[in-house]
């Protein structure tokens, strides 16, 4: 789902490359050719070849997926409007507040290369 949201607030009609969801999704490129190939295969996106590039492969979204993906936001909007209720305004405020900072720490933190990381023990890196 998060692969189809990201198509969908970014790809506009070009979509976008497999190196370039990798990078917003935080994911490697193998695993998003994954998804990708996963997705494909249920028709909610669709592989389009770049018309100034041979080389390059495009992903773009398809009705299909454009309908799940508004279906899932629509739930999440629904979602967040009863925890407001819930919670108040005053407190809605205030988790907004902090996820803001959580988010700034993040950015500021950002996790290690895991390509870089041992996996066994055997490797040296710098």
């Amino acid at each position: 789902m998060t692969l189809l949201i990201c198509l969908a607030r970014k790809a506009g009609q070009e979509g976008l490359k497999v190196s370039v969801l990798s990078r917003l999704l935080g994911l490697t490129p193998p695993t998003v050719t994954q998804l990708v190939n996963s997705l494909e295969a249920k028709g909610m996106v669709q592989r389009q070849d770049d018309p100034s590039d041979r080389r390059v492969v495009r992903i773009l979204l398809t009705e299909e997926g454009g309908k799940i993906t508004r279906k899932a936001r629509e739930h999440m909007d629904k979602t967040l409007n009863r925890l407001v209720e819930h919670l108040g305004v005053q407190e809605s405020n205030q988790l907004a507040d902090m996820l803001m900072k959580v988010h700034a720490f993040i950015e500021d933190n950002p996790p290690p290369d895991l390509d870089r990381l041992q996996m066994n023990g055997d490797e040296k890196f710098d």
